[in-house]
């Protein structure tokens, strides 16, 4: 659906709004036709609208492999997620995880919503995993093995004492403690003491709190990073990059939506989930959930860019790792979530409505991105326009200003020097005053403008959407797919 406000105030969106509309529908037919197939390519979009369209433009073999290692990744991040689940029962779902989805009959009820759904029905998605091929096994069992026991490390964080015991005590944990030497000190000062005292100690030493930056960037890794470095498995793209370059793909899309979702994330019920890091926050509030407060709005937009500044340091390491990237489609498939990930970060950037409610890109936006995002040329032209969006918006007396701008005038630097900036169309445009916050092709907006409103306007009379005198009668929506269906009988699928 799209907004008609929004389309008739950035016409540009409804050409890759129907392309994105229809290539879906192209896709949608290459789908294999057994029911848990099905299932699973119908979950993949119930529970991510922007990644889906993504992942379809893959060859079969790849978008399979992808489409079920996203599936089993969103249904271990929906264990850790739910609050509702006790530590004790969570915990050793995340550190097994790795072997259920070897169990066609395994399942486990928690999360909310399209979630749910993909929980309750896990086992379609467990049935496809076991008829991929034994490479692309290996590759999702092992990053899955790997980022339940990163999400089970960190799940105490906000828990009680007796929680973490019931935790520790099923014995799970313990062969992974990373400070033996200490174990071994707490050993001989608690061996007289009741063994549940000694496990809680055990347990505040295993799982660190989201305390530091390194703690941030230790969980970012886990829950994201370990994507990248598992996408890059499945690309048989390892040699092109380092670990370090896979996994900072997987952290700048995981920080961009750690601060997206602050105030979901902190108005979880029943508890809070609480991702933003103590050493940055605590400069600004007393406590995190201070930071949605209006009377706290000057140093929340303070904390949000210096949390914003933070994740600029991964964009040089994800241009890096892209432009080594051979294959068009596994660079567009690489690219579009990095280009979302810039301009979310861009829109977010000294925005107070973070705190009131989700800044996230208007769909045509989206499409827009998903539909000029091509060549790596087009990828430095994104970051550059989204970084100079981002700077015109830094203000001076911020207290990070000077780093903000040091870290966008590097990416700029980068991007002027690869030499591709003359080579594509600017995704902003810019005025007297600053960079707009939408994406639009200057070039084509104002041939393409009237072409559009007509079509609207022809689609309303034949929907009896407008009255006899021209106006709009009020209505929320424009149905993409009414739209897609009406011309997709005179406009061939390779001409979008």
């Amino acid at each position: 659906m799209g907004s008609l406000g929004a389309l008739l105030k950035h016409p540009d969106d409804l050409y890759p709004l129907l392309k994105l509309k229809m290539a879906a529908r192209h896709a949608a037919k290459q789908i294999p036709c057994e029911p848990h197939w099905a299932s699973c390519y119908s979950m993949l979009h119930r529970v991510s609208r922007s990644f889906a369209p993504v992942i379809q433009q893959l060859g079969t073999e790849l978008r399979n492999a992808v489409c079920i290692f996203y599936l089993i990744l969103r249904a271990l991040d929906t264990v850790e997620d739910d609050t509702n689940i006790p530590t004790d029962v969570k915990v050793p779902i995340l550190i097994a995880f790795h072997r259920h989805i070897y169990d066609r009959d395994w399942h486990f009820s928690c999360g909310t919503k399209d979630y749910k759904v993909l929980m309750d029905q896990f086992h379609d998605v467990s049935t496809a995993f076991l008829e991929l091929g034994k490479g692309y096994q290996e590759v999702i069992e092992d990053i899955t093995k790997r980022m339940g026991a990163g999400m089970a490390k960190f799940i105490c964080k906000e828990v009680s004492d007796v929680e973490c015991c019931n935790a520790v005590s099923n014995g799970a944990w313990i062969t992974n403690l990373r400070k033996k030497g200490l174990l071994l000190v707490l050993l001989l000062n608690c061996m007289a003491h009741d063994t549940n005292v000694l496990l809680c100690v055990i347990a505040s030493i295993m799982i660190p709190k989201l305390e530091t930056i390194d703690d941030y960037d230790e969980y970012s890794h886990y829950a994201a990073g370990l994507v990248g470095l598992g996408l890059s498995k499945l690309f048989n793209a390892s040699d092109l990059a380092s670990d370090r370059l896979s996994s900072s793909l997987g952290l700048l899309l995981q920080k961009t939506n750690i601060i997206r979702d602050y105030l979901e994330d902190i108005n979880e019920i029943p508890k809070s989930r609480m991702f933003w890091p103590r050493e940055i926050w605590s400069k600004y509030v007393n406590k995190l959930e201070d930071l949605k407060n209006e009377e706290n709005s000057v140093k929340a937009v303070q904390c949000l860019n210096d949390m914003v500044t933070n994740s600029l340091i991964h964009v040089d390491d994800c241009l890096k790792y892209m432009s080594a990237l051979r294959e068009p489609a596994i660079l567009r498939f690489s690219a579009i979530p990095q280009v979302m990930a810039i301009g979310t970060l861009a829109l977010c950037y000294n925005n107070i409505n973070v705190f009131k409610g989700v800044v996230k890109m208007r769909r045509g936006l989206t499409a827009q991105i998903i539909h000029r995002t091509e060549t790596m040329a087009d990828v430095y032209g994104a970051f550059f326009d989204f970084s100079c969006m981002l700077k015109s918006k830094v203000d001076m007396n911020d207290p990070n200003a000077a780093k903000t701008l040091s870290s966008l005038e590097a990416i700029q630097k980068t991007c002027r020097e690869s030499g591709a900036l003359n080579k594509r169309k600017s995704y902003i445009i810019r005025n007297e005053l600053k960079y707009n916050s939408v994406l639009v092709s200057s070039a084509e907006l104002l041939s393409s403008s009237s072409l559009y409103c007509l079509l609207f306007l022809l689609l309303s009379l034949q929907t009896g959407q407008v009255t006899g005198d021209g106006r709009f009668l009020e209505f929320p929506s424009v149905d993409m797919d009414m739209m897609a269906g009406w011309l997709a009988g005179w406009l061939p699928l390779n001409r979008l």
